[in-house]
C-alpha cells in the first residue's frame, strides 16, 4: 500500500510517501519519498529527497500553494526523484488537520461532510485549516478519486476533563464552542506509545509528560495512553513560550493595550503570534540554536530569553506532574527537544527532589529514541523523534486495512 502524506503549514508543505506491507513494521521506516516547501518573501523553495539518496532543490516561479502542490506531486512521478509511474499508484492520501474541534477525535475519510466542518473549524485556525483543505482540493483534482483521509491535531486531546478544557469566564464561553482544544495531539500521541515501547512498558500503566518543543511549543500530561492536560489551549497561542509566540501572558497587558488606544485587535494578533516569544525577547532570532550561539558572545537579551523560555518549561512540566500526580517517563521531542541539551539539562535541574536524574553523557550526545537518564533514576528521560508524518500514515494504513477487510468480509 502506497500512502502519501500531507502535511500543510502555514508558510511550509511537507510531504512524505510510504510503502507499506501487509502489516506495520515494528519501527517507523524512512520514507520512500520526502518533500518541504518554504514559502518565503512571495517565492518558495522545494527540497525533494528520495530513499535512494536522489533529491534536488530549486526555486518554485509559482508560489500559490496550488501550483507549489502540483509541482510537488509532479516530482513524484518525473525527473531524478520519479518513485511512482503515476499519481493513480497513490493508494490512500492522509493529512494532518490542525483543528476539528470536539466532533473528530479519531481518522475520518475525507468527505463534503467532513470538508464542511474543516471549513467551519477555520474560524479558530484560519493559516492552517485553509492551508489543509487546498491540499485537500488540489489531491483531488491531480489525483483524482484515490482516499483521502484527515488526522486531527486536536483528536488526542477531545476527551480532556471538564475542569482542564473549560474556561473560568462566563458559562457562555463554553456554550459558544470556546474551551481549551490542544494542539500537537499527533507527535504527543505518538511520543507515549513510542516511549512505552522503548521502555518496553505497557502504556496504559504509565505516566507520561511529553514536551513537543520546536518553534510551536506544548505539553502533555499522558494517563495511561490519554491525555488528560495540555498546555496550548483555544488556539495554539497559550502555554509556553514559543519561537515568535508569546505562551500565556497576563490578559489585562491586551486590555490595557487597547484601552490605552495603543494598539487594535490585529495588531495585537500578529505582536502576540509573530513578535514576541524568542524572537521578541532576544531580538536575535526565533531558533533557539541562535540564541545558544548568541549567549556564547555574551549576549544578554538572547540569556534573557533562554530564561524565559526554561522557567516557563519548568513550571508547565510541574502543572503536568501535579496533573498526574506523579510522573514515569518525561519525553523530548520536536526540533528544540530532540537537539538542545542545553534546554534538556536545565528543564530537569529542578525535579532532582523526584529522583529524576539526567545522564550528563548521554544528553550530550542523544541520539533520537534514546534513555538519557541515569541508571536507577526514579524518572525515565527520553528523546523521541517527532514522526507526525508516519504516524498519519500509519492511522491511514490502518483505517484502510479495516475498509478492505469490511468489503471481504461482506463479499
Amino acid at each position: 500500500m502506497k500512502v502519501l502524506v500531507l502535511n500543510s503549514g502555514s508558510s511550509s508543505q511537507k510531504s512524505c510517501l510510504y510503502e507499506l506491507g501487509a502489516s506495520l513494521p515494528d519501527s517507523p521506516p524512512a520514507p520512500l519519498w520526502e518533500t518541504k516547501i518554504e514559502w518565503h518573501d512571495g517565492s518558495a523553495t522545494l527540497h525533494v529527497r528520495t530513499r535512494s539518496g536522489k533529491g534536488r532543490d530549486e526555486q518554485l516561479k509559482q508560489a500559490r500553494r496550488s501550483e507549489t502542490i502540483a509541482q510537488l506531486l509532479q516530482a513524484l512521478v518525473s525527473g531524478e526523484t520519479k518513485v511512482l509511474a503515476q499519481l493513480s499508484e497513490i493508494d490512500v492520501v492522509g493529512h494532518r488537520v490542525v483543528n476539528g474541534g470536539r466532533e473528530f477525535t479519531s481518522p475520518t475519510l475525507i468527505t463534503s461532510e467532513v470538508t464542511a466542518a474543516i471549513e467551519k473549524m477555520a474560524i479558530f485556525a484560519p493559516l492552517h485549516n485553509r492551508a489543509e483543505l487546498e491540499g485537500i482540493a488540489q489531491i483531488e483534482k491531480l489525483c483524482g478519486p484515490v482516499p483521502q483521509v484527515a488526522v486531527f491535531d486536536t483528536g488526542f486531546h477531545a476527551g480532556l476533563p471538564d475542569a482542564a478544557a473549560v474556561y473560568p469566564g462566563p458559562y457562555d464561553w463554553l456554550q459558544r464552542g470556546i474551551r481549551k482544544f490542544g494542539f500537537h495531539g499527533i507527535n504527543h500521541q505518538y511520543c507515549a506509545g513510542r516511549a512505552a515501547e522503548l521502555l518496553g512498558r505497557n502504556l496504559a500503566d504509565l505516566k507520561l509528560v511529553t514536551c513537543h518543543l520546536g518553534n510551536g511549543c506544548s505539553l502533555a500530561a499522558i494517563l495511561g495512553g490519554v491525555s488528560i492536560d495540555t498546555t496550548m489551549g483555544f488556539t495554539p497561542l497559550d502555554g509556553l513560550m514559543m519561537g515568535t509566540r508569546s505562551g500565556s501572558v497576563d490578559p489585562g497587558i491586551l486590555t490595557y493595550l487597547l484601552q490605552q488606544g495603543h494598539l487594535d485587535g490585529e495588531m495585537l494578533d500578529d505582536i502576540l503570534n509573530a513578535q514576541s516569544g524568542l524572537l521578541g525577547i532576544s531580538g536575535v532570532s526565533s531558533d533557539m540554536r541562535e540564541i545558544e550561539a548568541a549567549i556564547k558572545q555574551g549576549n544578554q537579551r538572547a540569556k534573557l530569553a533562554f530564561d524565559i523560555f526554561v522557567h516557563r518549561l519548568r513550571s508547565g512540566i510541574g502543572s503536568m506532574i501535579a496533573a498526574l500526580n506523579g510522573i514515569d517517563v518525561l519525553v523530548f521531542t520536536a526540533g528544540i527537544g530532540e537537539n538542545s541539551p542545553e534546554i534538556r539539562d536545565a528543564a530537569c535541574a529542578k525535579f532532582g527532589f523526584l529522583g529524576l536524574t539526567l545522564d550528563p553523557t548521554k544528553n550530550s550526545s542523544a541520539h533520537p529514541d534514546q534513555d538519557i537518564s541515569r541508571p536507577g533514576s526514579a524518572v525515565c528521560v527520553l528523546v523521541v523523534r517527532a514522526q507526525e508524518d508516519w504516524a498519519i500514515a500509519r492511522d491511514c494504513w490502518e483505517l484502510a486495512s479495516a475498509s478492505i477487510r469490511g468489503r471481504e468480509d461482506a463479499s
